[in-house]
């Protein structure tokens, strides 16, 4: 655009194209980012790269931004003979996703891991500024490659193992990071048909749910209503629990899934889940006291997702296999009613962070468009 008159040339809205397909743990960061960079940059345009299977054709356009599918390039986590075999489909993806890059007007790449990570950096690289997030202590190969030739590269906990890395957490929801528990109790409890007093556990496993949660925790329902406590369980849509019902004692709700999880953080004093990077973040910025129980498969991230919170003392960690009805009802019931612990739990959360972590990697985004 020519100047005329003297007047500044006007500044082009930004496109930044986000990567992070597949699992709800790649996606949510990139829309919580995306929502951050909308709120700086109003006039900006947000794209997301996915795959046609990934959880991204529901999570994307559901919040308003558009997608564009990209052959997915699934890779070994780390170096092995099975990356050997895959050159043709990078191949393959990287030029479909330059094409999508250059069709957009692509100005910046955040890649977040994932299955269209690798072909969204070897697309960008030496023409679009990229920046990386990786959300766990040990950092996957698509973004150990991709933080090569990053201009900035983000991460969601100290000692993640990527050169030049800067802390920042891990970008989250403005609903939940603006999350006030006790203002909303009372509707969250009314919401799932809980008790509006009793102390109330929560408990959910993830997407599908989890067997050994399932099992451990609908076992010492007689515990929990013994004790005066209630519990919201979301067991996950492929499985069921079915609990005694307990006449004038606190509620055990069993549900498949949780569609308002601001109102079931609200809703509890205690939550018992697994430790996925994005639920140990959401977890602790709401303030809410935890008991881990890691999957116990892969490389034993989801123990290290805990260990910042476990160290502060806002959560306990209980390994998967020692999680029994037992184990329940000597620890996890006395917890969920001992209110001056919890206090303390609560406390030590909310000073972990991640509140910010989507407005400062927002302003990393933006700020990468300096070429």
């Amino acid at each position: 655009m020519s100047r005329q008159g003297g007047a500044e040339p006007a500044t082009k809205a930004p496109t930044v194209v986000v990567a992070g397909g597949g699992t709800a743990g790649h996606i949510e960061p990139a829309m919580a980012l995306a929502d951050a960079v909308m709120r700086l940059r109003p006039d900006a345009r947000v794209v997301a790269l996915g795959t046609e299977r990934g959880l991204e054709n529901q999570l994307v356009p559901a919040r308003g931004y558009q997608l564009e599918l990209v052959p997915p390039v699934p890779l070994p986590r780390k170096p092995s003979a099975e990356l050997l075999r895959l050159p043709l489909k990078v191949r393959d993806s990287v030029r479909k996703t330059r094409k999508v890059l250059d069709e957009v007007g692509a100005d910046v790449v955040v890649g977040f891991g994932g299955y269209v990570a690798l072909p969204a950096y070897l697309a960008a690289r030496g023409r679009v500024p990229i920046v990386v997030h990786e959300a766990n202590k040990h950092p996957g190969l698509a973004n150990k490659i991709g933080a090569r030739f990053a201009k900035r590269v983000a991460v969601g906990m100290k000692g993640t193992p990527l050169s030049r890395a800067e802390v920042v957490g891990i970008p989250l929801r403005h609903s939940i990071t603006s999350l006030d528990r006790a203002a909303l109790r009372a509707e969250a409890r009314e919401y799932f048909q809980l008790d509006p007093d009793a102390p109330t556990l929560l408990v959910f496993g993830g997407s599908q749910g989890a067997r050994s949660l399932n099992t451990a925790v609908s076992g010492a329902a007689e515990d929990f209503a013994k004790a005066g406590v209630g519990v919201l369980h979301a067991h996950g849509p492929k499985n069921s629990v079915v609990v005694r019902e307990y006449p004038g004692r606190p509620a055990y709700v069993p549900v498949p899934y949780l569609d308002r999880m601001d109102l079931a953080y609200a809703a509890a004093d205690l939550v018992l889940c697994r430790s996925g990077a994005m639920t140990v973040a959401e977890v602790s910025a709401v303030g809410l006291p935890a008991v881990f129980v890691p999957l116990p498969h892969g490389n034993g991230e989801q123990a290290l997702n805990a260990e910042p919170a476990v160290a502060a003392g806002a959560a306990l960690l209980v390994p998967d296999a020692e999680l029994t009805q037992r184990k329940v009802a000597d620890e996890v019931v006395p917890l969920v009613t001992d209110r001056e612990r919890l206090a303390k739990m609560s406390a030590a959360a909310v000073g972990l962070g991640h509140g910010k972590a989507d407005e400062v990697l927002a302003g990393m985004v933006l700020g990468a468009l300096d070429r």
